[in-house]
């Protein structure tokens, strides 16, 4: 079995940093799960978030991979500061996308969307602070729009309302860097762009990850994969017609094969 790198979601979210890593690193495979049974996690407690994850990372473990990427932000949290799983790097969207945001911010305001779970733990908030101490920060959860990207409601008049009562705060105060602190929500951008105005830079999960994965291989901490050797799995804890069209819309216009329902 060939090396890969190993992606987990709560969803279909996490396919936007596997579309992004996809075309980064076109000579890596990839296995990632998205467990669309126990979806959403950003309503559940740490301990509850924390047991699903270790599930799948012992899942993602045994399909042979080099290195694990959790793109879940609300999983990211209760795995915060932790760099390997069983000796395999451990990648989260945290601190790197919080290092991106402050690097673009120009003014030091910086606003996270996520989910409520997310939210609640200020993990962005803590992460932020603690990279620049006069950074502010404010914290939106925005609970409907996990849902609205599942259902497909992208571009459409019913997320916008959606989004713009969510954002008026952020509106109010004139912040010009967001951090999508959520993996669905890049597939919002261009109705929270609508909502934000198009001179608001929105920091997301996949440009982040691939440069910490690009870190990765030059420190030779992960070899490269040879040419010609890929493979890509997607592999869902649930199985609908609905989510499979789901999914080849996210990841267009890269291929996917069938998707793999597994048991964890």
């Amino acid at each position: 079995m060939k090396k890969s790198i190993g992606i987990f979601d709560s969803g279909l979210g996490g396919l936007t940093v596997l579309k992004v890593l996809s075309q980064k690193f076109p000579d890596e495979s990839f296995c990632y799960l998205g467990d669309i049974a126990r979806l959403p996690y950003g309503n559940k407690s740490p301990e509850t978030i924390r047991k699903y994850g270790m599930q799948i990372l012992q899942f993602l473990r045994d399909q042979n991979v080099k290195a694990l990427i959790i793109a879940c932000n609300s999983a990211s949290t209760v795995f915060l500061g932790e760099k390997e799983f069983e000796g395999i790097p451990l990648l989260n969207v945290i601190e790197p996308g919080s290092a991106a945001a402050l690097k673009v911010s120009q003014d030091k305001k910086i606003a996270v969307l996520g989910t409520s779970a997310t939210i609640r733990s200020h993990a962005y908030e803590e992460t932020l602070k603690r990279l620049e101490p006069s950074v502010k920060v404010i914290e939106q959860a925005c609970p409907l729009l996990v849902p609205l990207v599942e259902e497909g409601f992208v571009e459409d008049p019913i997320t916008q309302l959606v989004a713009e009562r969510y954002l008026t705060e952020i509106k109010k105060q004139h912040i010009k860097t967001v951090i999508l602190g959520c993996t669905h929500y890049p597939v919002l951008k261009p109705d929270l762009k609508k909502v934000l105005g198009p001179d608001v830079q929105l920091v997301e999960s996949g440009e982040v990850l691939s440069e910490q994965l690009e870190y990765l291989f030059q420190l030779k901490t992960i070899e490269k994969s040879p040419k010609g050797t890929r493979q890509i799995r997607v592999c869902i804890t649930d199985l609908t017609d609905h989510f499979e069209r789901l999914a080849v819309k996210l990841m267009d216009p890269e291929p996917i094969g069938n998707l793999e329902k597994v048991v964890l």
